[in-house]
Parts: structure tokens; sequence; C-alpha cells
């Protein structure tokens, strides 16, 4: 049976969505499952809920990739672990490298789907800016994944995990964290929302993403934005989906006056479901959209939030 290692991600004090995502479909896949975790004992214990059963934990408050990494690397190599997996997140995008070069493992970044083989576990990863897929295989004797959020549904399989505190020596790290600046951000994490509601240049100016806001508060979903938006400053970067930007896979994503320019649809076109709202019936973002509304936003969107009104009573 072969053995994983999740290393889970922590946010507000708590396990990520897309940590229990990963453990759901390693355990789907027959793996034997252990987790590492950078938090407090009580947060490591929730990965029990996708059917963890052990997890490591250091509960220093202190985040630095090379330690995360050395600390992981010794955990696989004691505990004979064929497979290390971890959100493709800035956390997954700083310590995958660093964990490769010490376990002489490759790795494979940003997958989208994760089936088996024969031995071989084979990933699914967008490729030439989402307009193509490829499958991949490991030829190192360990492998290591990062996953995009929202791929993979979390299945309840709740364990009693059992925890395990491990040291975790900062002092031999060749750099530090000087400051931390949390971004205002969205009222709901872009990489994690289920729905997100996009503006583009095609909203006219900076006035509107209000409105937009009041109809993804609607719908309980996150704020998103195209790239020519942030860099006409009409709204924070933080909002940005792209090449340039955050990359999603929500279960749907209703574009407003956006194009859908290649860096663009390289950020979003693995959504299960896209809605595009654009008066140019020519836009390139009908060729990826699900449904597409040929028509001017301005008469849409106001229709959109009468009809979601109606429906939530």
């Amino acid at each position: 049976m072969s053995k994983a290692l999740i290393i889970g991600e922590v946010k507000n004090g708590e396990l990520t969505k897309v940590t229990l995502e990963i453990a759901s479909k390693a355990r789907a896949l027959g793996m034997e499952l252990s987790a590492l975790v950078f938090g407090s004992a009580e947060v490591a214990a929730k990965a029990g809920a996708a059917g963890v059963a052990q997890v490591s934990y250091n509960d220093s408050t202190e985040y630095n990739g090379e330690v995360l990494a050395a600390v992981a690397s010794d955990i696989v190599k004691k505990g004979g672990m064929d497979t290390v997996i971890m959100p493709h997140s800035w956390m997954g995008r700083d310590i995958a490298g660093r964990l490769g070069a010490l376990l002489d493992a490759a790795v494979i970044s940003d997958i989208v789907d994760l089936t088996k083989e024969g031995d071989k576990l084979v990933a699914k990863k967008p490729i030439y800016a989402g307009k193509a897929y490829a499958k991949l295989a490991h030829k190192t004797k360990i492998r290591i994944f990062t996953v995009r959020p929202n791929v993979f549904e979390v299945v309840e399989n709740k364990t009693e995990a059992k925890t395990e505190k491990v040291e975790a020596d900062f002092s031999k790290a060749l750099s530090k964290r000087i400051e931390f600046k949390a971004s205002q951000g969205t009222k709901v994490g872009l990489t994690e929302a289920g729905i997100i509601v996009s503006g583009g240049r095609g909203i006219k100016g900076p006035e509107y993403f209000p409105v937009l806001q009041e109809l993804a508060d609607m719908l309980g979903a996150a704020l998103g934005a195209s790239r020519a938006t942030v860099d006409a400053g009409w709204i924070n970067h933080s909002h940005q989906v792209g090449q340039t930007g955050k990359t999603v896979s929500p279960s749907l994503y209703i574009a407003v006056g956006i194009s859908g320019a290649i860096q663009h649809l390289a950020g979003m076109s693995s959504s299960k479901y896209i809605t595009a709202i654009n008066k140019d019936p020519e836009a390139p973002i009908f060729k990826v959209a699900t449904y597409g509304l040929v028509d001017d936003l301005f008469n849409i969107v106001p229709v959109l939030k009468d009809e979601v009104k109606k429906i939530k009573g």
C-alpha cells in the first residue's frame, strides 16, 4: 500500500478546505495517510475528519519554508513514505521545490486530477495557459504533487487522529520572514471559493465593483477581477484572477464584462461552470463559457440580482 504524507495548510486557525480535499482524494486512492501541520494540536486533529489517522504538528506561530520542508523530509524518510501531496497555494509553491531537492524527488505542480494506473499515480494538469491538459507520472521513487483547490470533493470519514508534536529548528534557516502584510483581500477567499463573480473592463469604472460585490454577497461568492481593471487601479490586486493573479477552480465562475484574454482564461478555465456576460458576441470568453449572455451587462446584472433575491425569499 502506498504511504502518503499530506502537508496541511492552516489559515485563520483552521485547516483549509483544500487540505481536506487532498486527504479525501488520497484516501479514495487507497493510500495510508499521515499529515504534517504547522499549527496547534487541536487544529492538527481536525485532519481526522477526512480520514487521516496520524498527524505530526508543530505549534510555532513562525513560518519558514526551509524549516517546514526539512521537517517534512525527515518524516518522509523515517516513515518510508512514497508520496507527498500539498495545496498549490503560496505555501505549497514555497516548499514543494525545497522538499523535492531534499528528497531527490520530482514535483508535479498545480494538478487538477489524480488517478491510479497500475502502480503509477497519473496526474492531470493544465498546460499552455489552460488551453490543453497533460498527463504526467513520476520516474523518481518519491513523488510530490501540489493540488489546485476545489478540484476534489471533501468526503467525510471521521477518524480519531493521533497527534504527535515534532520539533522544528529555525536557527539553521538561511532566510527569515521580516514582515507579513495581509492585503484587504476579498470577503470570501478567491482560491477556495465555490462561486466567483468577476468584473472586467466592460464595467467601465471602479464605481461598478460595489454592485458586483453586492451580487457576490448575495450568492456567498468571492469577488474577482481581470488584470485590466487591476492595472487601471479600479480594484486591489488581491482580487485578480489570471496568469499573473490567482488561479481558481470554483463550481461557478460568473464573468461580467470580461473579454477573455489568454492570461485570464489561464486562471479560471478549469471552473466547473462558466457564465459569461458580454455584449460582444465574438468575445473569446464565450469559447470556454458553459452559458453565455450576449447583452449589455448593465441590463443583465440588475435582473440577475432581482432573481437571486426572489430565490432567496
